[in-house]
């Protein structure tokens, strides 16, 4: 482990980040991924950073933050507490603008929804309990949503902990669940419905606004 975590070390700083482009154009969008050195490949990105990863090092990712975008030693701290959880990525190792993570592998409950991929109630309580560890732990689940957490083999995953030491108060999965409950169980599900990405990239835009407003106020 040791010596392969070297060699995608030396990889990273000779072959992948002199030859990514990636921006931050906009603070609450993710960022732009413009080039990609092969054979790395983009899984994703998120407000703050893209992840990549290089067919050799098939166990790990490479989180690559935004130029501009701060919080990496934020990140690498928040990974530093919580140690191993099955449940949560591990950080490997870090550099200046980069960070070397566990890959975790599943589909996002934001893809499920789009897919029509059942979300079964076990992935939630994961959820829950993987949040509820963190907090056992002095850290603030922050920002959870649709989009940072996924399903793998019928469990729940958090992929996302950049925020976690952010303590201001935040609803953000306490919504999720609402909306699990109270709109996917009894009508997505049921009625097996895939919902197209527009819709749902404009349900998340308008939830932000209206959280940006009225950030206590019920659903």
């Amino acid at each position: 482990m040791v010596n392969s975590l070297q060699s995608l070390q030396i990889s990273i700083e000779r072959e992948l980040l002199p030859h990514l482009k990636l921006e931050s154009i906009e603070p609450y969008n993710p960022v732009v991924v413009h080039q990609v050195p092969y054979p790395w490949k983009c899984l994703g990105s998120g407000n703050y950073a893209a992840v990549l990863a290089h067919p050799d090092y098939s166990e790990q990712v490479v989180k690559v933050y935004a130029p501009g975008r701060p919080g990496i030693k934020e990140e690498a701290e928040v990974y530093r507490r919580l140690g191993h959880h099955p449940a949560f990525s591990e950080c490997y190792a870090n550099g200046e603008n980069f960070l070397v993570l566990k890959r975790l592998r599943g589909v996002t409950l934001y893809d499920c929804v789009n897919q029509g991929i059942p979300i079964p109630p076990q992935v939630i309580h994961d959820i829950d309990a993987a949040l509820e560890f963190a907090r056992s732990r002095g850290l603030h689940p922050h920002d959870v949503h649709g989009r940072n957490v996924m399903m793998s083999e019928g469990r729940g995953l958090v992929v996302d902990i950049s925020d976690f030491l952010n303590a201001a108060p935040c609803r953000a999965w306490e919504d999720v669940k609402r909306a699990y409950w109270w709109v996917y169980r009894p009508v997505l599900r049921s009625l097996q419905l895939r919902v197209p990405y527009a819709l749902l990239d404009g349900v998340r835009a308008g939830y932000r606004l209206f959280r940006r407003f009225w950030p206590w106020q019920g659903i």
